[in-house]
């Protein structure tokens, strides 16, 4: 049996995150396994009789007691008045629903609202070609900056084997990106578009909480393009917010051969590991496949308000264990004076709206810090519960992106996640696709765009532990010591 759940638990998360976690938590995860074990589910069983009654009694003793001991030792009927209510209304569906509903959620660019798009590009590389120009005062100058250019090769041919759509100098495509910074809806005209991109911004915040907008041609685009065109549309939905210690408002997904296990400062999107169900520490996040992998890399979204309606009906103990706050690693980008962890709740009910943060390797991870909090038993069979519950199909959907498509994701209502991915179906054929690639250019490689959306909910206090202000449409991001400008990088880093 003990085998047995190791080798499950490896098929169910990942084995990264097996390795990064099973020291820590190898006794509880062993005992509460041991007594699911003894579930016969045939395929077909119900979600509630698969999985929650042997977890709910594993989490009604009162062992290893945490800030909600008196809630867990309540009767039933005490637990569920003292929990929010169930959650209804579009936000709370589930996946095989949804794929029925494609209609809802699957929109695509006309013909005309791509060549807008592409304007609007073409007049922001204009403007940075009269300023560069207009800088370069005097004849001798610009015979300097022509030899100096002559002498490197462009930035938009060192990068990304599409067709290259121009050649635009170095100078160019840095006076581009310092516009990128401070984009605005009004500087990069979308007639026809931009009122689409508003009523695309109420469907995410106030209905299903997704949508797929199909098919921008990147195929055609250079990377200063893909860049200029992303950000441009983002700016229609918010301001973006830096992603990274670094100051990133420009996201690059790619594999840069990190590992998570190795090193608790890599981030998971720059490997390519399986991500597991998280939220990311903004209002929406938008993500712009420019290239997708051979095998695997599947986007899935699971309703956060269907997994709480899940456990609040079969399992309320344990969801009342993810209604405390718990300890959650910062990964090393901690902000002036605070700790290297913080501590937030899984759910959160405030305002009348539930709202999720959660990262579960994060909240592993926290536990290698001697202050901080140490998960209960109970805790991480909470956590267990609602990380089986994100993964069962019944509840997720998945989606293949396609180089074009853009799928943005309001971060309080829902949990995405990506499956792992390789370039090849094995070592051999695997190092000949990397052979075969064309110099310079990324394997699975998305852009990603975190924005702060105006008209989105009030969160709750704890989120200013993360987010540092919790002002709607100027919140969220990463921002550390020594953080002065922000950038929009071309290249994965």
């Amino acid at each position: 049996l003990h085998i047995l759940f190791h080798r499950r638990w490896i098929v169910m998360h990942g084995l990264n995150h097996y390795k990064t976690y099973k020291n820590a938590t190898a006794y509880h995860h062993g005992r509460l396994f041991r007594r699911i074990n003894t579930i016969r589910a045939g395929p077909h069983t119900d979600v509630n009789d698969t999985l929650h009654g042997l977890l709910c009694a594993n989490a009604t003793s009162p062992t290893n007691a945490g800030p909600l001991r008196e809630s867990d030792r309540a009767s039933s009927s005490d637990l569920l008045s003292s929990l929010p209510p169930p959650r209804t209304g579009r936000s709370a569906w589930r996946g095989p629903d949804m794929v029925a509903r494609r209609s809802e959620w699957e929109l695509h660019l006309s013909p005309a609202e791509i060549a807008e798009v592409e304007a609007a590009v073409a007049a922001l590389i204009q403007q940075a070609e009269q300023e560069v120009a207009a800088a370069a005062a005097g004849a001798q100058q610009q015979e300097e900056v022509r030899q100096e250019e002559q002498q490197q090769q462009p930035l938009e041919q060192r990068w990304w084997c599409g067709q290259v759509a121009e050649v635009v100098s170095p100078a160019v495509v840095a006076a581009v990106q310092r516009r990128l910074v401070a984009l605005r809806p009004e500087q990069f005209p979308l007639p026809t578009l931009g009122p689409r991109l508003q009523a695309l911004r109420s469907h995410l915040l106030h209905g299903p909480g997704f949508a797929l907008l199909r098919r921008l041609p990147v195929e055609r685009y250079s990377p200063l393009q893909c860049a200029a065109s992303f950000l441009g549309l983002g700016a229609h939905l918010g301001s973006p917010r830096s992603q990274n210690a670094r100051g990133h408002l420009l996201g690059h997904v790619a594999d840069l051969g990190a590992s998570s296990a190795a090193n608790p400062h890599v981030r998971i999107y720059q490997t390519c590991e399986r991500q597991t169900f998280h939220t990311d520490s903004c209002d929406v996040v938008g993500l712009l496949c420019l290239r997708e992998a051979r095998q695997g890399g599947d986007s899935l979204l699971v309703s956060a308000d269907t997994l709480f309606n899940e456990l609040r009906s079969a399992c309320p103990q344990l969801l009342a264990r993810l209604l405390a706050p718990m300890p959650h690693d910062r990964r090393g980008e901690v902000p002036a004076g605070e700790r290297p962890f913080f501590e937030i709740p899984v759910f959160s009910w405030h305002a009348d709206q539930l709202t999720v943060f959660y990262q579960r390797q994060y909240f592993d991870s926290a536990q290698r810090f001697p202050e901080a909090r140490r998960l209960t038993e109970e805790d991480v069979a909470a956590l267990n519960a609602l990380d089986a519950l994100a993964d069962d199909p019944r509840l997720h959907l998945r989606m293949r992106l396609a180089p074009g498509d853009m799928q943005w994701v309001h971060n309080h209502n829902m949990l995405h996640d990506r499956t792992a991915f390789t370039e090849g179906g094995g070592e051999e054929e695997e190092e000949q696709a990397e052979q075969q690639r064309e110099p310079g250019r990324c394997g699975r490689h998305l852009l990603r765009l975190w924005l702060a959306v105006p008209g989105a909910r009030e969160l709750p206090p704890a989120f200013a532990a993360r987010y540092g202000s919790l002002t709607v449409g100027d919140r969220g991001g990463i921002v550390v010591p020594g953080l002065v400008d922000f950038q929009v990088p071309l290249l994965p880093e």
